[in-house]
């Protein structure tokens, strides 16, 4: 539960239909072994004590007596422990008469709260207002007597844990998530962070993808996460079939599901990482809060079993990637059209280097031509050899230009840098940071003169991953007049050029994979026997880490050491812990001392959830300090 990872489950008891003391026996079976699982929050179905189709015997006193004495056999059977359990069993409030369709909120032997279902639902194959009163409408606790203790039973409260910072729960019964105006909504404006869905919704076909759009949907327009327990196995198959369906979702994101089984769910819930979002949107709701029911959990170390990619810009499936590329393509393409057309201008000039970032930004040039049916001949491809370069990358660049049908320049630099050295009195054997620079200096100055000459518009070339190292050179390579590459990240630029590979296809596209395979390199130094010897993640790091460090220290805010945390449960069988701690070290110390290159970074379109435009989404003063990030990862071995 550190770092506000809270392991949860959804869980299917096999039961039999009325036999509430077989099926108290299979609930406590299940609650011991997400116990021994480490869960905290255990959710099971509705009804899940006498069964959901046991039609007209929930009018029978019988059923009900055995519903009671099944809760206090749980209730018993589980004292000592602090896991959170939500169960459902039909419950009769004796002042008006009614009987309500309910979950029991337990913990410890001791019953927190009672909440019944709001939208009884008495249509198709459901006829539940045949028994069941819905909730009261209006906010009143009931007090009920229920297993031999005193009970609140309303719909309008929520459960707190204590010392768990940020884990607020509210609870709901399956047709409630159907409902226009799900009691979840008003849960989540109170405060409630994790939902709870006891259900039984039968199976037909299409319905299981349908609840999962709902399942994801509540949970990312709440920004919360949802644990969805379907009934299954055990219940009446008279007319319908009950699958199990068991959901675990944060925000908008599938975390574990099951169908077509008994047993359980698991996976942890960030609840940090909602709040943290939660703060940020300034639209979300936030009300004076319902009743808050405490419950005391003990803080301890969670194991992890959720998904978290290593690799979070980059989709893992192929099929979502191919579109992911499509799309990022296209709007990038898309803003550079509305720039060119609204500048009036008439080319566009791109410095190419025949590195991954240079050949994305001329390919996206050239989609954003194609959109305005504009000539190829009007972008300005401008390879500028000097100290650095090789053989291999100026030839990658001449191709690609040529292949494109672009207008191809080649102006050789080294000259008026050697020039310029003399006139500032340095060494040609002085490799230091004034060597790499000046060349960077004055390629731009070379496009920005080339963009003037022709009334076009330099585009820039730099990415995301770059901006947040501060890997670029101020008024250099930093420079443009538009940056299409800007919200890319490094990882990702390799797959929209390897995209653009199998789309274009032929001499074209065997030059974009040739580009591919070129280590990544600024060539700001003498290459040794033809072969590049400045290789940019020698320097700064892996682009995988940075790229994996940016995502969830900026986009969500996660302190370092959690950052530090993830990254090995991600990563840590390809790095190992000693690296992961010095690059993400280095990315805070870099990360803050750049932070005046991207104070004045020149317009470009944000296509991600990760931007760092100081106009957008990301505004930091350059005089702030690392140290109490960097503090953080002190002690870490």
């Amino acid at each position: 539960m550190k770092d506000g990872f809270v392991k949860v489950a959804a869980g299917t008891p096999a039961i039999r239909v009325a036999d509430c003391s077989y099926n108290a026996q299979s609930c406590i079976n299940l609650i011991r072994e997400a116990w021994g699982k480490g869960v905290k929050v255990l959710v099971l179905p509705e009804l899940c004590l006498t069964g959901y189709t046991c039609g007209d015997l929930f009018l029978q006193d019988t059923l009900l007596k055995g519903a009671e004495q099944a809760l206090r056999t749980v209730l018993e059977a589980t004292a000592d422990m602090d896991m959170l359990v939500a169960l459902g069993l039909p419950v009769r409030e004796r002042l008006h008469q009614r009987l309500y369709n309910c979950a029991a909120v337990v913990q410890g032997g001791v019953i927190l709260g009672v909440v019944p279902k709001t939208y009884i639902p008495n249509y198709g194959e459901f006829y539940e207002g045949r028994w069941f009163a819905p909730a009261p409408a209006e906010k009143v606790d009931l007090v009920v007597e229920l297993a031999g203790q005193t009970a609140i039973l309303s719909a309008h409260q929520l459960f707190a844990g204590g010392d768990m910072q940020n884990l607020t729960i509210g609870v709901e019964v399956c047709e409630d998530l159907w409902g226009t105006v799900p009691p979840s909504s008003e849960m989540a404006a109170q405060g409630a962070c994790v939902i709870l869905n006891l259900s039984a919704s039968n199976e037909m076909v299409g319905k299981a993808d349908y609840r999962r759009q709902l399942v994801t949907g509540q949970s990312a327009r709440l920004i919360c996460g949802y644990i969805y327990a379907g009934a299954g196995e055990g219940e009446s198959s008279t007319d319908l079939v009950f699958a199990g369906h068991n959901m675990i979702a944060e925000n908008g994101v599938m975390l574990a599901e099951q169908r077509f089984a008994t047993g359980l769910v698991v996976s942890e819930l960030d609840v940090e990482r909602l709040a943290h979002e939660r703060q940020r949107i300034t639209t979300f709701p936030s009300k004076d809060r319902w009743m808050i029911r405490d419950f005391g959990m003990a803080v301890e170390d969670t194991v992890l079993t959720r998904p978290i990619s290593p690799t979070p810009f980059v989709p893992t499936d192929q099929k979502d990637k191919q579109f992911r590329c499509w799309e990022i393509l296209t709007m990038a393409a898309t803003g550079l059209k509305t720039r060119l057309k609204t500048a009036g201008v008439k080319t566009a000039v791109v410095g190419l280097s025949g590195g991954l970032d240079s050949t994305l930004a001329i390919l996206i040039t050239a989609m954003a031509f194609d959109q305005l049916g504009w000539d190829y001949r009007n972008i300005l491809a401008v390879t500028m050899p000097c100290f650095g370069t090789t053989e291999r990358t100026r030839s990658n660049a001449e191709l690609l230009a040529k292949e494109l049908g672009a207008d191809l320049r080649v102006v050789d630099i080294s000259a008026v840098v050697t020039q310029h050295f003399r006139d500032i009195g340095q060494s040609m054997d002085d490799h230091s940071v004034t060597f790499e620079n000046a060349q960077a200096r004055e390629r731009t100055q070379v496009l920005m003169d080339m963009a003037n000459q022709s009334n076009g518009m330099v585009i820039g070339t730099g990415d995301l991953s770059e901006l947040a190292l501060g890997w670029a050179t101020y008024n250099g390579d930093h420079m443009s007049m538009y940056g299409v590459n800007a919200s890319i990240p490094k990882t990702l630029v390799r797959h929209l050029v390897a995209f653009a590979a199998q789309q274009r296809g032929g001499r074209l596209g065997r030059v974009l994979e040739d580009i591919i395979d070129t280590p990544v390199s600024p060539e700001l130094l003498p290459p040794k026997d033809g072969e590049i010897t400045q290789k940019t993640e020698d320097l700064v790091g892996p682009y995988e880490l940075h790229d994996f460090f940016l995502y969830h220290a900026i986009r969500w805010g996660c302190p370092p050491r959690k950052v530090f945390r993830m990254a090995v449960y991600a990563m840590g069988e390809r790095y190992p812990r000693s690296t992961i701690l010095h690059w993400l070290k280095n990315f805070y110390r870099r990360f803050f001392a750049q932070q005046f290159k991207r104070s004045c970074l020149p317009d470009g379109p944000k296509v991600g959830s990760v931007t760092l435009s100081p106009r957008g989404d990301w505004r930091m003063p350059s005089d702030g300090v690392a140290a109490l990030w960097l503090e953080e990862l002190e002690g870490i071995e």
